[in-house]
C-alpha cells in the first residue's frame, strides 16, 4: 500500500467543476457523419491512455485497445459490419421491438462512415490473460471493468473536441479475424473516431431527467 492524497476541492471549485464537466459532457452526442481529416495518432494515444485508468475488478485491466488507420483494413471492417447488419435489418434477425427502439434514430445496414472516418478503435474484452510463464489467468467483472473503461474513452475523446459511436454490430467475430486477435478475447465496442462532418445532423433526442436517473434517500 502507498499513500493517497487526492486534490482537496473546495466546495465552491467542486460545484464549478463539477457543472463545467457535466455541460462539456451534455454536449455530447454520437455521430454517423464524419469528416475525412485527419487525427494526430496522439489523440488516439490520450485517450485510450485515459481509458486505462478507469478502475477494473481486481485491477486486471482485462482490454485490449486496436486502433486502425489503415484505409484497406478500415474497408473490410465495413464490408464485414454491412454484412452483419443486412442480416439484422433486411434479414429479420432484429425482433420487431427492437427495431421500434432504434427507429427513431434513423440507422441503417450502412456504414459509409466506416470508410471516411481517420480512425476505427476497437475494444476487446479479455476473457483471460496470458501470463509470462504461458499460463492463462481467467479474469474478473470484466464487462464492468471494460464498460467503465470504454466511457472514460468516450469522455476523453469529446474533451478533445472528437467525435464517435458505439457500434456493435452483431455478430462481431469478424473483427477478431480482421484484427488478428487471440481466442482469450472477444469484441466490445467498435468506435469510429474523427471530426463531425460541417453538415453533421444528429437525432434531436432529450436526455432522461435528473428526477428519473436520481434517488435521494
Amino acid at each position: 500500500m502507498i499513500p493517497y492524497r487526492p486534490e482537496r476541492v473546495a466546495p465552491g471549485d467542486s460545484n464549478r467543476r463539477g457543472v463545467e464537466f457535466r455541460d462539456r459532457m451534455d454536449a455530447r452526442r454520437s455521430v454517423r457523419d464524419f469528416s475525412a481529416e485527419p487525427v494526430p495518432a496522439e489523440l488516439i494515444e490520450l485517450a485510450v491512455a485515459t481509458a486505462n485508468t478507469a478502475p477494473s475488478g481486481a485491477h486486471q485491466q482485462p482490454w485490449t485497445f486496436v486502433a486502425v488507420s489503415d484505409a484497406d483494413t478500415r474497408h473490410r471492417i465495413r464490408l464485414a459490419a454491412e454484412e452483419e447488419e443486412r442480416e439484422n435489418y433486411e434479414g429479420g434477425r432484429l425482433p420487431p421491438a427492437w427495431r421500434d427502439a432504434i427507429a427513431p434514430l434513423g440507422t441503417s445496414s450502412d456504414k459509409a462512415f466506416l470508410d471516411v472516418v481517420p480512425w476505427i478503435v476497437v475494444v476487446f474484452a479479455q476473457k483471460s490473460t496470458a501470463m509470462p510463464d504461458g499460463s492463462l489467468r481467467k479474469n474478473y467483472y470484466v464487462n464492468e471493468s471494460v464498460g467503465i473503461a470504454c466511457g472514460l474513452f468516450i469522455a476523453a475523446l469529446h474533451s478533445m473536441g472528437l467525435a464517435t459511436l458505439t457500434h456493435t454490430p452483431n455478430p462481431m467475430g469478424f473483427l477478431s479475424e480482421i484484427l488478428d486477435r487471440p481466442a482469450t478475447e472477444r469484441p466490445y465496442i467498435l468506435f469510429p473516431v474523427g471530426y463531425p462532418a460541417q453538415q453533421c445532423m444528429v437525432p434531436d433526442l432529450v436526455r432522461k431527467p435528473l428526477n428519473e436517473a436520481l434517488i435521494l434517500r
